[in-house]
């Protein structure tokens, strides 16, 4: 089944509406953006962390606020979905201030301080092994221009499958302009996120055990000009989460195949 076809049948079979569904979804997305980022929070210790406000044993604390932080941010994408917020550059300034709020450090530049924790944009050059980023005098003409191509494109009448490419595209681009000093990557994977949840979609995940595979896509697709490639890897994601839970929610209503649930009284 393509992937336009598996959202089609979660969707139809109900499965966002299943009680805590979407808050374990959510979580499994906090927990796998969050750890991609260097956290070492299981997702169980994610789960508690969010659900009962209790911090892990023996755990870094700043790993807590990076999930903390995430979990708020990722809401706010979602209250903004729901409301059809237009995406603006001021707009993923804000999603970062919340991604970073209580992580963020100070930067002293030549050309001053840059306050991570408020969604500044960098005023230095960055890398990440062997990727260095575009310079940072050209952030600001960089994101100005996806993002009017974004607000231009979600203008149109698009198909589902553009829409979903729209979503991939839109976090290859942020991460690969790296605009911020801190929580480029989480910042870019919910900016595909809202664009999701703006048209009604599952929200796509990047499992942290694929990291490797992540980071060698966007090298990839960087490196030879090609959408397509960063467009497969998050396919594959996608089509794994969505099959995953298409098939955990088929096998609820089918206790004959021993995959039901046994009650001892």
């Amino acid at each position: 089944m393509d992937i336009v076809g598996l959202v089609d049948r979660y969707k139809a079979l109900g499965i966002a509406d299943v009680i805590d569904h979407e808050k374990f979804n959510l979580i499994s997305i906090v927990h796998h953006s969050t750890q991609i980022e260097g956290s070492t929070l299981t997702e169980i210790e994610t789960q508690v962390l969010l659900d009962e406000g209790l911090t892990p044993k023996g755990k870094p604390i700043n790993d807590s606020l990076m999930v903390t932080d995430h979990f708020a941010a990722l809401n706010f994408i979602l209250q903004q979905a729901k409301v059809k917020r237009n995406v603006t550059v001021e707009f993923i300034k804000e999603i970062n201030a919340v991604v970073v709020k209580s992580t963020g450090q100070l930067y002293n530049t030549v050309f001053g301080t840059v306050d991570a924790s408020k969604g500044e944009f960098r005023k230095g050059n960055v890398s990440a092994g062997s990727t260095y980023f575009p310079n940072y005098d050209k952030v600001i003409a960089l994101t100005e221009k996806m993002v009017s191509r974004i607000t231009d494109l979600m203008k149109r009448d698009l198909s589902d499958l553009q829409k979903i490419n729209l979503s991939f595209d839109s976090h290859y681009n942020l991460v690969s302009i790296h605009p911020f000093y801190d929580g480029n990557g989480r910042t870019s994977r919910l900016l595909m996120n809202y664009i999701q949840a703006f048209y009604g979609f599952p929200l796509a995940i990047v499992h942290s055990e694929g990291k490797a595979e992540y980071i060698e896509a966007l090298i990839a697709t960087r490196e030879n000009d090609d959408i397509s490639i960063f467009r497969k890897f998050m396919e594959g994601e996608y089509s794994r989460l969505l099959s995953s839970e298409i098939k955990k929610f088929e096998e609820i209503d089918k206790p004959a195949t021993g995959k039901g649930f046994t009650l001892l009284f």
